[in-house]
């Protein structure tokens, strides 16, 4: 947001409202609906949920796409608010456009409308062409505002294809904004559509049940729900008789050379597959060209960078919502852990982790001791492979507890679930 204030936020000397009936809701128009405004300029964002609710409309606020993004993978709405530049000296469109790529990308039937500055008319052609079903220009009227928004939704509802299933509580979304997560979703995105058999691979815990439900929401079958069939239960094969649509078959690797055979013949013909496994590794040859005709590797949470941050952060809100705590904050300690841990379980034990912290915190914050991480003696196999790194790790961990605490050993240590005896020995042996 880099417009003046002036040009941007309506007329705060008029009401906020600018025709309303007698309950304080725009005449003729719908209201009740769940919208998300993604604005980072708290005072235009103000405004505009003001305006929103005054029309009898829910609004929550994200500052930034990211944020967006963790609300969107927890929470269905009716329509999206988006602005299209964030942060300082952006005007060119780029975020936003990016932003409304990666929503459509994730939901082809998400609701977006675009709000963008008087001069910007090319930036919303832009955004209209890539899928937006409107746009507000600034400064607005908000009554013009809400009508938009409202009309955006109408037009969503009455639509004549009806929206997939897994609208009702949002489409499967895979948070990252690493470059291995970028791939995996620029993949899932060309493959999708097809009716091709596809293999989800990598360790477990890191998403692959999620990768493949967005791939069944981004295909042909989206309106129809998944079946999902365990095969390591052969009372669970019976399902498979008759079955149409896409099925999702989980562990054909784990079955000998004689029942992948058996599973080849019980496929219906026409049944689009999904897999997932550790690796397509011990498929046999008609196997794989049934049911793995082009592999989807998820990455492992290691070689996501800082994306570990982001899902934490991510969790963190998730739980604090789920188990009605106060809002959850990481401190930098926390986050230096986090970032460094190497996690069991993957992406699910990052989850579990910051789910415990979240209920054990008494006032919301939560510190690295809170995390309980695993130490490297849990996994002597991983240490091993790893050992080149932990030093690394423990000392940026150290380091950023003793600047949370501005060096005061005792709060550190206490932090870090350690002795001050075994924090000071630590510090010595880092320089620090």
């Amino acid at each position: 947001m880099n417009e003046r204030l002036s040009r941007e936020t309506p007329d705060l000397d008029r009401p906020l409202v600018d025709s309303a009936s007698e309950d304080g809701r725009p005449d003729g128009r719908s209201s009740g609906s769940a919208i998300l405004l993604v604005d980072d300029d708290p005072i235009v964002a103000r405004a505009i949920e003001i305006a929103l609710r005054l029309a009898g409309h829910r609004t929550e606020i994200a500052a930034s796409p990211q944020e967006a993004f963790s609300r969107l993978a927890r929470e269905h709405y009716d329509a999206i608010l988006l602005d299209m530049n964030f942060g300082p000296g952006k005007s060119d469109g780029a975020e936003g456009l990016a932003c409304l790529a990666r929503i459509l990308a994730d939901d082809p039937a998400a609701c977006v409308v675009v709000i963008t500055a008087h001069s910007g008319i090319r930036i919303a052609v832009a955004a209209m062409q890539a899928g937006a079903r409107d746009f507000a220009m600034k400064p607005w009227r908000n009554a013009e505002l809400v009508g938009k928004v409202e009309a955006a939704i109408a037009r969503t509802g009455s639509a004549a294809t009806p929206a997939p299933t897994y609208r009702a509580t949002g489409a499967p979304r895979l948070l990252g904004e690493s470059a291995a997560m970028q791939t995996l979703r620029a993949l899932i995105r060309r493959v999708a559509p097809s009716s091709a058999g596809i293999i989800v691979t990598g360790p477990s815990g890191a998403g692959r049940t999620l990768a493949a439900m967005a791939i069944h929401a981004a295909s042909a079958d989206a309106g129809t729900p998944l079946l999902r069939v365990d095969l390591r239960d052969q009372a669970a094969w019976r399902q498979l008789r008759g079955a149409t649509g896409t099925v999702l078959l989980r562990y054909p690797d784990q079955l000998d050379t004689l029942t992948q055979a058996r599973l080849v013949e019980r496929l219906p013909p026409g049944l689009r597959c999904l897999a997932v496994a550790d690796t397509v590794a011990p498929l046999s040859p008609a196997l794989r060209r049934r049911i793995a005709i082009v592999e989807v590797p998820v990455p492992p949470l290691a070689a996501r960078g800082d994306d570990s941050l982001l899902l934490a952060r991510h969790f963190a809100d998730d739980a604090a919502q789920r188990f009605g705590r106060p809002p959850a904050t990481l401190t930098g300690a926390a986050e230096a852990a986090i970032r460094t841990a190497i996690w069991p379980d993957e992406v699910r034990g990052l989850a579990l982790g910051i789910e415990r912290a979240v209920l054990l915190s008494e006032d919301g914050r939560i510190d690295a001791a809170a995390l309980a991480l695993p130490t490297p003696a849990a996994d002597a196999a991983v240490a091993q492979d790893a050992s080149f790194d932990l030093d690394d790790a423990e000392r940026a961990v150290i380091g950023a507890a003793l600047r949370e605490y501005r060096h005061n050993v005792t709060r550190a240590a206490t932090a870090l679930g350690l002795s001050r005896g075994a924090l000071y020995r630590r510090m010595a042996r880092y320089g620090l």
